[in-house]
């Protein structure tokens, strides 16, 4: 239980560190910096869909023989569609609320909304783990929640540096950056609790979490780390997690 506690907890830790950066630095972190921590966590995701996700919901429908690897392609592009509902709900309402807020407040809204899939990834894979069968390990779900915290370190930084800049106070700032992935964890949760009391739909949660995961990888982090650097972060990302989830699954 202590695990999976500490591995729910996890992104928001992320989160929160980034947050923290409010405090020692005087302006956002350089462009090369951003690259390729985005290219490093694009990879880290990228490989962590695939062994802790993907492959643990074809183990899990085996029963259905040579139709096993169903439920996961469904559940995949099930997650991508999800977050492109969800991207374009986002710029409707940005849309409609521009001018009512200040522009940092619409960065918060949308990070804060970005972060809930996010913590589905996490409640997924420890809800595998509760499944038992072998298939995703304690210690592969949070080496899972720990690349997401590693992608939630900008994210942190990227909303409390602005608030500063615009005139909040460092404390505040931090505060208001922390909130932003308290999401997490309860969206992780949420989704422990419904894969555990539907277990045959739990290939459908993990391949679901992992469409989910792959289009913040695609859309968001893959675009920001273009470039040479951000190719060879990604490669490092994905052998760090390649290995992990090898060594402990």
């Amino acid at each position: 239980m202590s695990e999976t506690v500490q591995g729910v907890l996890l992104p928001l830790i992320g989160t929160s560190l980034g947050a923290a950066c409010v405090f020692p630095m005087r302006r956002e972190p350089c462009a090369a910096f951003r690259k390729a921590l985005s290219g490093f966590a694009a990879g880290v995701m990228t490989a962590a869909g695939v062994w802790s996700l993907l492959l643990p919901a074809i183990d899990f429908s085996a029963p259905l023989g040579r139709l096993a690897f169903l439920p996961a392609a469904l559940g995949l592009m099930a997650g991508v569609l999800l977050m492109i509902l969800l991207d374009r709900a986002v710029k409707k309402l940005c849309k409609r609320m521009c001018g009512a807020l200040p522009d940092n407040s619409m960065l918060t809204l949308a990070v804060t909304l970005h972060n809930i899939p996010e913590g589905m990834v996490v409640g997924a894979a420890f809800a595998g783990v509760s499944a038992g069968g072998g298939s995703i390990t304690a210690a592969a779900a949070t080496a899972l929640a720990a690349g997401i915290a590693i992608q939630n370190l900008p994210e942190g930084a990227m909303i409390s540096m602005p608030l500063k800049a615009g005139g909040m106070n460092r404390g505040r700032a931090f505060v208001v950056g922390v909130l932003s992935g308290v999401v997490e964890p309860i969206g992780a949760v949420v989704t422990l609790m419904a894969a555990g009391l539907v277990a045959p739909a739990l290939p459908y949660f993990l391949s679901l979490a992992a469409g989910a995961m792959y289009y913040v990888a695609a859309a968001e982090l893959i675009p920001e780390s273009a470039g040479e650097g951000g190719a060879v972060s990604f490669a490092a990302g994905f052998t760090v997690m390649m290995s992990l989830d090898v060594i402990f699954g």
